[in-house]
């Protein structure tokens, strides 16, 4: 999940569930695994990720699983409904992807499916796409997110050189959430709790009160779609990094599902980029 993603194999991929684990209250992780992820194309991006597919109730597809002659053949209304994640990580050696799901309940589809996730079932998806890991020669990093950022954030840590600053702001609900991140020695990370304000509000105040260090920093911000059009717009404006210096994108919208925010997505992109356009050229 990036600006601008490079996807590369796009064919169906299918795996297998191997294990489950509660992370957190709110956070469940599923390893999948299974021959037919044998050379699955991730490990060049940080924030690599998946379009998993989810079928409507009561609709069954025949086999081999193609994803064309569903399209020619069903009615758009029992097409899978598709749901992006991050792939927190890939070991090719033991052919197992790792996948953190935010789950509220019976809220949505992925997260009910992820609670509900037995070993054998099987699950399908589109990818990997992804454009960002850590730049090896940049000065400091910079890694800003909620829940929904937190996998790409920690497999971005676990990149990012030894010994090079990092500052790293993680906002989740309240402390039951933190999880334990393995960073090198020169990162510095920040749990921010919600504790029920808006999500991302503590992160635009933190980020905007940071004192930047010297160099030139990478800087990865994702998450909910409105506090990283805020934070967008400090970055470029006040301090005017150009985005050869930034990955940074709404992964999803408040008040809308995947599907409305992906058809608004392009349109709400190009308000923004005005909007930052009219204020650098003042």
């Amino acid at each position: 999940m990036a600006d601008e993603p490079k996807r590369k194999g796009r064919r169906v991929n299918t795996g297998t569930v191997l294990r489950t684990e509660q992370l957190t209250p709110h956070m469940i992780r599923v390893v999948l695994g299974g021959e037919d992820l044998a050379g699955f194309p991730a490990g060049e991006y940080t924030d690599h990720y998946v379009k998993l597919l989810f079928p409507p109730p009561g609709v069954t597809y025949p086999e081999p699983f193609d994803m064309e002659r569903i399209r020619a053949e069903f009615p758009r209304g029992q097409w899978p409904a598709t749901r992006t994640y991050t792939v927190r990580a890939w070991d090719p050696d033991a052919v197992e992807l790792t996948i953190d799901f935010v789950y509220h309940g019976d809220e949505g589809l992925a997260g009910p499916w992820a609670a509900a996730a037995r070993p054998g079932d099987l699950l399908r998806f589109l990818g990997p796409g992804g454009a960002y890991a850590p730049n090896p020669e940049a000065g400091w990093h910079l890694l800003v997110g909620d829940e929904s950022a937190l996998p790409a954030i920690g497999a971005s840590l676990e990149r990012v050189p030894e010994g090079a600053p990092a500052k790293v702001f993680v906002e989740v609900a309240g402390p039951e959430e933190e999880q334990k991140l393995t960073a090198p020695a020169g990162a510095e990370i920040h749990w921010l709790h919600r504790n029920g304000s808006p999500v991302g509000d503590a992160l635009v105040r933190a980020v905007r009160a940071l004192e930047f260090p010297e160099g030139e920093v990478h800087a990865f911000v994702h998450g909910e779609a409105n506090f990283v059009k805020e934070l967008r717009r400090h970055l470029r404006v006040d301090r005017q990094l150009p985005m050869s210096q930034l990955s940074i994108s709404g992964y999803w919208r408040r008040g809308r599902d995947e599907d409305g925010w992906q058809s608004s997505k392009q349109e709400w992109n190009r308000k923004v980029e005005e909007e930052e356009a009219e204020a650098l050229a003042r």
